[in-house]
């Protein structure tokens, strides 16, 4: 093609950017005229994709990890001919439009994560990348490399600066993803001005020394050297940063290289000035040239080409391996292996019980037979999570196959990674900490909530019930901190069959990610009919009598009201105990079923939770809850002091 032409169909994405921040009043001009030449290059030379299939399985991803600069992906999937539009781009960060102010996936077809929490999107791209290592390591046969995909990003400065990126480059460099191609927007510009003001490390000193190859474009304009080096990187076991040096906001004369740029529009006078400056018409507003449009458009084509040329190899690798094409069909579809259900373990009665933890760890292996896809680990704490899948090999550079994760002490880009691993398709990932370090986790729990991602988080340690740690590692408000997290699912089971059905719940659902918090301490397995409904999120365990007073709890707390419903009993009350897991699910139930747990006639009504009490309000007249921080002792004198006792809930009953 023509000098002319590429020039021009890089401004375009450029003014195409401009112009919508500017009708919109309001966005971050900057980054998409400071770094057109490197996302030109990469979706036009490099990313296979197919515009009128978004969600093709075969795929290259690319993720805009700098989500401040949307205009720019906007404009890329306008011009390439996915199901944006121009007045899409019209209306962009307006009320109902697709094209929001940060990239959201699942809003905007061809949007592949959202972004805009600087290193998320980053740290996404690397559970990306351990997703299609690990299915191209199960599937791919010696000359049918099936699965092999390349994750791209275009990264800033403020992605480099945030910790979860420093967690999630130091892993992605252990476990040497090569699938990983970032280009890094080196601007040396942030909000406050120059990143001389608080970030002047040696960033290509960094990533080598996490493992990755750094490579250098001195000129970000440069598509010829940005392109060559693409080409290398593709070829490096390692992971690749290829940092460009570029100019924000440019082609503006009087903010190109100003942090003005960033996160403004560049006014009229200014926006005429960038146009005349780079020789572009200043009228009419959103302007694309005919033969600009015709090319970018010949992706269409193209990726209908790349699409079937992939179709075609996966039915030789069908024929030929029919049992691994089926299963990788199955997995790539999200469909489930037939009567999958069959495999969860039921527990008998017992009075000592397990600790919830101990039943989530025998769940997960007696699932990993019937269900390959479920994959997960832990942040160093596989051993008190309960995650290890036994029989299969750990998840490292040379295994990887291997179905066990050591995100090593990274919750921050544990959680971005789960969401790599489940946005990207055909695995069923889980990830599992403390409770308390949730806090570290809830950005990537924010992120799957909103962008409806099935991660499963798995929380154990869950109350002042671990004991001697103390408060440092006691939770107490993070359950009801997660609790009003939308589209959140918080499940916190009673026992061992509570929490096996808990595992049933997160792995069918397929819009929004679960939270799975379990105990340290063992606690009885309860007596019932049938298994526990916990997809109706309470239920009635056991009605004492006629009832006149309702305690309901969840997780470790039911065994204490189960007890104190007997010692009320046995003084002549009438005592229903409700087992409530997940205040959510529960919400999702008809009025009916509701009624049928909670009658309303019955409005004597005492919850109990070791952990902050609000929210209990709706359901519950009175509440024993913990409203301050643990302490450090054994498990049974902090329940005592806490008032987690059968003569504590007996007497607040009596109160009603």
């Amino acid at each position: 093609m023509s000098t002319d032409l590429q020039t021009r169909a890089i401004n375009t994405l450029r003014f195409l950017s401009a112009d919508g921040v500017q009708k919109a009043n309001s966005g971050h001009p900057g980054l998409p005229m400071g770094t057109a030449a490197m996302a030109y290059t990469i979706w036009m030379r490099h990313l296979r994709h197919n515009p009128r299939n978004p969600k093709w399985a075969g795929r290259d991803r690319f993720i805009l990890s700098g989500g401040h600069g949307s205009m720019l992906l906007y404009s890329l999937l306008h011009v390439t001919g996915y199901d944006v539009s121009l007045d899409d781009l019209k209306n962009f960060r307006q009320w109902g439009s697709i094209t929001p102010g940060h990239p959201e996936y699942g809003v905007t077809p061809g949007v592949e994560m959202t972004t805009g929490p600087l290193g998320q999107g980053f740290a996404t791209g690397v559970g990306m990348a351990i997703a299609a290592s690990h299915l191209a390591a199960t599937f791919n046969q010696r000359g049918h490399e099936i699965i092999d995909p390349f994750i791209y990003a275009i990264v800033t400065d403020g992605d480099l600066m945030e910790g979860v990126t420093s967690e999630a480059a130091s892993l992605a460099g252990h476990l040497s993803l090569g699938r990983l191609i970032y280009l890094y927007d080196d601007n040396h510009i942030s909000i406050d001005g120059s990143t001389d003001l608080a970030f002047t490390e040696d960033r290509a000193a960094r990533f080598r020394s996490y493992g990755w190859q750094v490579l250098m474009v001195e000129d970000g304009n440069d598509v010829e050297v940005i392109d060559k080096l693409i080409q290398e990187a593709k070829t490096d076991p390692r992971p690749s940063i290829i940092m460009c040096r570029t100019t924000i906001g440019f082609g503006a004369p009087n903010r190109q290289g100003t942090s003005k740029a960033h996160g403004e529009p560049l006014g009229d006078e200014e926006l005429n000035a960038a146009k005349d400056n780079l020789g572009w018409p200043k009228a009419p507003r959103f302007f694309i040239p005919e033969d600009v449009l015709a090319f970018y458009r010949k992706a269409i084509d193209r990726g209908r080409e790349i699409e079937n040329d992939w179709k075609l190899r996966f039915e030789g690798y069908a024929r030929l391996y029919p049992a691994l094409g089926a299963e990788l069909s199955r997995r790539l579809a999200g469909e489930f292996p037939k009567d999958w259900e069959s495999a969860l373990p039921v527990f008998p009665v017992d009075a000592k019980g397990m600790g919830t933890r101990v039943a989530s760890g025998k769940t997960i292996n007696a699932l990993a037979p019937k269900l390959p896809e479920l994959i997960g680990g832990s942040a160093d704490l596989a051993p008190s999570n309960n995650t290890k899948i036994d029989g299969s090999p750990s998840f490292q550079k040379d295994s990887y196959a291997g179905r066990n994760f050591h995100f090593g002490v990274r919750e921050h880009a544990m959680g971005a990674a789960l969401n790599g691993m489940a946005v990207f398709g055909g695995v069923i990932p889980y990830g599992a900490t403390f409770l308390v370090f949730a806090d570290y986790v809830r950005p990537a729990i924010r992120l799957a909530a909103l962008s409806h991602i099935p991660s499963i988080f798995i929380f154990t340690h869950d109350s002042v019930g671990l004991g001697e740690d103390g408060p440092t590692h006691q939770p107490i408000e993070q359950l009801t901190s997660l609790r009003i997290i939308p589209n959140l699912v918080v499940i916190r089971p009673a026992d061992a069959n509570e929490t096996a059905q808990a595992w049933k719940v997160a792995v069918e659902r397929r819009n929004g990610p679960t939270v799975i918090a379990l105990s340290r301490q063992n606690v009885p397995t309860f007596e019932r009919s049938n298994h526990p409904p916990v997809e109706k999120g309470a239920y009635v365990l056991k009605d004492f009598g006629t009832p006149e007073i309702i305690l309901m709890a969840s997780g470790s707390e039911v065994g204490l009201i189960l007890e104190s419903a007997q010692k009320l009993e046995d003084e002549g009350k009438g005592v229903r105990v409700v087992s409530f897991p997940s205040w959510e699910l529960f919400e999702k139930q008809d009025e009916a079923y509701r009624e049928s747990v909670l009658p309303k006639n019955i409005q004597k009504r005492l919850a109990v939770e070791a952990g902050i009490g609000i929210g209990w309000e709706r359901y519950a007249q009175s509440a024993i809850s913990i409203e301050r921080y643990g302490a450090s002792a054994p498990a049974k004198i902090i329940f005592e002091k806490l008032g987690f006792t059968v003569e504590n809930v007996v007497a607040r009953a009596k109160e009603l």
